[in-house]
């Protein structure tokens, strides 16, 4: 049984649109739901909100669904959902599941290509999106072709007619699906190669759910922040007040903490779950005016491994009976493990200077974990050989009902990462992380396998190299990668600083890195040291380092590959004469109508056909993971053209081969 926010036991296997339904009836006046209304509540500038009761919510989500219905979405329709992250994306989200369909959710920031071949490979029937996405879904209508019905919100009242057309329907009792039916489709981050569709069953949803209660969550925890839109769904399906920040969800990263801290107080929130990239920013904002936050009892991150020291500074600014949680998981299963700040800095603190890992706790509530030999062949059947000896170091696998049992259609990643045990009825997930499990039982995370350093003379774990690296005061994080071919591959660290060390800083840090390598048997054998302005990060969480990128970039900076070459100096000279001739045209002693023709096609070429190549020489420079700032970069796409970024991308492509 897990207990809502209402202090009454929920089935275990009912879905989040039965228990939203149930709160309504069971607690109708309870506030479900705060959020931006997009107004200024005072003179000092700080965003105003708006509130929604259960009885209210669960009647618009009633009426969304079936005004759903008339569009021809029901059942096991597949829906992409292309809505920014708020309370319109939670009331289509909470309606979908309420009719049994299957939202397909992803995300914008992975670029317009692998958004549209995510969506084409799970075949979608039904399109919601904004009216920016349907201009998309126009454009290329290829990519969508089996879409079959199509919504549009966003625009003025767009969601408010939909609820509008559905308001005069017969309500429908939500939807009651088999444990073994999909429920939603979510997209791993694609960090580490393509983005993977995971099925996410209703027995798995409800597993998921239950995990997260019984992990972290006691009665008197009744109102949250949400910095991710699949916990707003958890916490409105166990009764608490999801409390929505007045900041962009898919850009976490750029949350402005003063915004947080202030909904925090404002409605006193007692619960957070958020990733290093928010709580980072949010405990400095915390610490340099001196601010406390008396109400939050509990702050859970995820998305990416977090440090004892982040731990620290954030409980200080908590009451001393908080508890502040680091928790393991993935797309594919989640939660897989948590630990608590006071167990974090009691005891393993001391385990990623010595180069163990990062101790991550012991395995989630309802869920098994075992360490498997780290090979990349697929693994049909669990055999009892398969776990290694206690202490090694091996890829993390899991099962139980948190565990997505399938990919959508896709048997070759199943064949990757499924392992099929008939003799205890469960299929076990790889997670493609590396990791250990000490005599207390607590996982120690090492790495991802897809980003371990392979070299002559044995593999390198990124995150247990780096960890003995970043105890250093000057350096923000760092990043192990390989440059050459597998198996004899060059460990290189890439290194970002803390704000304000400079260039003249480096050469002492870097000897002083080397200090800290030779101090440790795991990364004795690391040797070049790297200075990077900003490492590449994955869009959900904006914490998850591009390893792959910073590789590409590594090997450019020691091979020279990314140097221009004398044809690519020959071949910007053609636009620095174009823009010579723009300039000094009307200074020129002669007319003639082909000269002042030739300058208007150049000011075309040179001020439109650059501008327009401006978006493309930013997704090339990101792919370089050079940190170069955006408006250097469309600066400089202004004077070269493609003479610059195309050879930016192509320098990339050929560093990543």
């Amino acid at each position: 049984m897990l207990t809502s926010g209402a202090t009454t036991p929920l089935r275990q296997d009912a879905s989040p649109a039965e228990l939203l339904a149930w709160h309504a009836v069971r607690t109708p006046h309870r506030t479900a739901l705060v959020h931006p209304d997009g107004s200024r509540s005072s003179p000092d500038g700080r965003p105003g909100y708006t509130s929604v009761d259960y009885a209210a919510f669960a009647a618009r989500v009633s009426a969304c669904a079936a005004g759903l219905t008339r569009h021809g979405i029901g059942r096991g329709t597949r829906t992409a959902l292309l809505v920014p992250p708020g309370a319109d994306l939670l009331t289509l989200v909470c309606a979908l599941l309420h009719l049994g369909a299957v939202p397909a959710v992803v995300d914008p920031g992975m670029g317009l290509g692998r958004m549209l071949d995510c969506l084409r490979r799970v075949d979608v029937e039904a399109f919601i999106g904004v009216p920016a996405a349907h201009a998309v879904r126009r454009l290329r209508p290829r990519a969508l072709r089996s879409v079959r019905s199509t919504v549009t919100v966003g625009r003025r009242d767009g969601l408010n007619e939909l609820v509008a057309r559905g308001d005069r329907l017969p309500p429908a009792p939500p939807a009651r699906l088999r444990p073994d039916e999909p429920a939603l489709i979510a997209y791993t981050t694609g960090s580490t190669g393509p983005a993977k569709p995971v099925e996410i069953t209703a027995g798995m949803l409800s597993g998921m759910a239950y995990g997260v209660e019984r992990a972290h969550f006691t009665a008197e925890l009744t109102r949250t922040l949400v910095t991710l839109p699949l916990m707003g769904v958890f916490d409105l399906a166990a009764g608490r007040t999801a409390v929505l920040p007045a900041m962009d969800m898919g850009r976490v990263g750029a949350a402005d903490p003063a915004v947080l801290t202030d909904a925090i107080r404002r409605f006193d929130v007692n619960a957070m779950f958020a990733s290093p990239a928010v709580l980072g920013p949010l405990s400095e904002h915390l610490a340099q005016t001196g601010v406390r936050l008396p109400s939050l009892r509990l702050a859970v991150s995820g998305g990416a491994p977090v440090s004892c020291a982040l731990m620290g500074e954030l409980r200080s600014a908590l009451p001393d009976d908080a508890r502040v949680f680091s928790t393991y998981g993935a797309t594919e299963a989640l939660p897989i493990a948590l630990i608590e700040s006071r167990e974090a800095l009691a005891g393993p603190a001391e385990g990623p200077a010595a180069g163990l890992g990062v101790c991550v706790g012991r395995p989630a509530p309802g869920l098994s974990v075992a360490v498997i030999e780290a090979g990349d062949a697929p693994i049909p059947h669990w055999t009892p050989e398969l776990p290694v000896a206690a202490g090694e170091i091996g890829e993390i696998a899991v099962s139980g009902r948190a565990v997505s049992p399938r990919y959508f259609r896709s048997p070759r990643a199943d064949a990757e990462h499924k392992i099929d045990d008939p003799v205890h009825g469960v299929r076990w997930h790889r997670t493609g992380d590396l990791g250990w499990v000490d005599g207390e039982g607590r996982i120690w995370f090492c790495g991802r396998k897809s980003q371990r350093v392979r070299t002559a003379d044995g593999d390198l774990h990124t995150v247990r190299c780096e960890a003995v690296f970043n105890t250093h005061p000057r350096v923000r994080r760092t990043a192990l990668v390989g440059v050459g071919p597998q198996g004899g591959q060059r460990p290189v660290l890439c290194v970002e600083l803390m704000p304000g060390a400079g260039g003249d800083d480096w050469p002492r840090i870097e000897e002083e890195l080397r200090a800290l390598g030779a101090s440790s048997p795991a990364t004795k054998p690391v040797q070049d040291f790297l200075p990077h302005p900003g490492f590449p990060v994955d869009v959900r969480h904006n914490a998850k380092i591009r390893r792959e990128l910073l590789a590409g970039w590594a090997d450019e900076r020691l091979t020279g590959k990314g140097r221009p070459t004398a044809a690519d100096l020959a071949l910007r000279a053609v636009p620095l004469a174009g823009w010579a001739y723009l300039v000094l045209w009307p200074l020129l002693p002669w007319e003639h109508p082909a000269l002042t023709a030739l300058w208007w096609a150049d000011a075309f070429l040179s001020v439109v056909v650059h501008a327009l190549q401006i978006p493309a020489a930013l997704r090339a420079e990101q792919e370089r993971a050079t940190g170069r700032r955006p408006g250097a970069t469309a600066a400089l796409t202004m004077l070269f053209g493609a003479t610059w970024w195309r050879r930016q991308g192509r320098a990339a492509q050929e560093a990543a081969g």
